[in-house]
């Protein structure tokens, strides 16, 4: 099980190693002081910053999936951690933010989709919305990808929603993290803020 968390609300980060949710979390705060690195992994326990005087919180959860040097049961239990802190602290989640990587979400997805198995991507998303936790997929790394809006509308597809993905402009969220072009995802998440009367939160996730 993953250390006590502050308690406080907050919004959650998530998804498969090396999708860029540390980069991500670096922008969205202001904070560099989050650890990244090209080998998946880097981030094992939960990151938080937090605003102790507005009692509310980022918090980088661990990656999921492949990690270089990592024991599968390992990994398994890193997922199962997750979810249990997801579950623990569903109550106080205003909203989660999916990560994934835009070029190679779609692929992972169908690689590990089959009879017997549920993608881990699209297990959690399900997931989060049983909890009724207002979900955000960040789909990361667009500036890399040529056919974005069919990338996008397949990507839709997997996780059940239907295209044509500009429809679901307040789960799905095209970014570029590292050159610093969140705006839709600030977009998503003032809009749930605002759903939930946490106008109060609104300066957390303006640009």
């Amino acid at each position: 099980m993953f250390e006590t968390r502050p308690d406080c609300d907050e919004v959650v980060l998530l998804g498969r190693s090396n999708v860029g949710k540390s980069t991500l979390m670096r922008e969205l705060t202001g904070h560099s002081g989050f650890t990244t690195g090209r080998k998946p992994g880097v981030t094992r326990s939960p990151n938080h910053y937090d605003w102790a005087s507005e009692a509310f919180m980022f918090t980088d959860l661990p990656g999921f999936g492949f990690m270089s040097g990592v024991e599968k049961s390992q990994r398994e239990q890193i997922k199962t951690n997750i979810v249990r802190y997801i579950e623990s602290n569903a109550d106080s989640i205003l909203a989660a933010v999916l990560v994934v990587d835009g070029k190679s979400a779609v692929e992972i997805i169908d690689r590990h989709s089959g009879p017997d198995e549920i993608p881990h991507d699209v297990e959690l998303f399900s997931f989060l919305w049983e909890l009724d936790i207002p979900t955000v997929v960040a789909v990361n790394k667009m500036d890399k990808i040529e056919h974005r809006d069919n990338q996008l509308d397949d990507l839709c597809d997997r996780l059940g929603l239907y295209p044509p993905w500009q429809q679901w402009q307040d789960t799905i969220a095209p970014i570029s993290a590292k050159r610093g072009s969140i705006e839709p995802l600030e977009e998503a998440l003032q809009s749930i803020l605002s759903e939930q009367r946490r106008d109060d939160l609104l300066k957390f996730v303006t640009w």
